[in-house]
């Protein structure tokens, strides 16, 4: 038997596509300017966590919350139905 030959610009099972993508490169520029925006903001601020009230700098909380937001992002954006 002869191996199956596909189309001259078709992937291959486990090959990769071009490493620079347009989203690639979207999603690195929105990185870069929510971490400009996250560290231009240090002041301190009173934030309530449920019940306690706690006094952080503004940038640690948005950090935070920009940690979260990307794992959760990204963990139900692997998942495959």
């Amino acid at each position: 038997m002869t191996p199956k030959t596909s189309e001259p610009g078709a992937r291959r099972s486990g090959e990769r596509g071009p490493a620079v993508t347009p989203r690639r490169v979207a999603v690195l520029l929105l990185a870069v300017f929510a971490l400009i925006f996250i560290f231009q903001n240090t002041r301190h601020i009173r934030i309530r966590l449920l019940i306690p009230e706690v006094t952080m700098p503004l940038s640690t909380a948005l950090l935070v919350g920009a940690a979260i937001g990307s794992f959760f992002g990204a963990y139900f954006m692997r998942r495959k139905p």
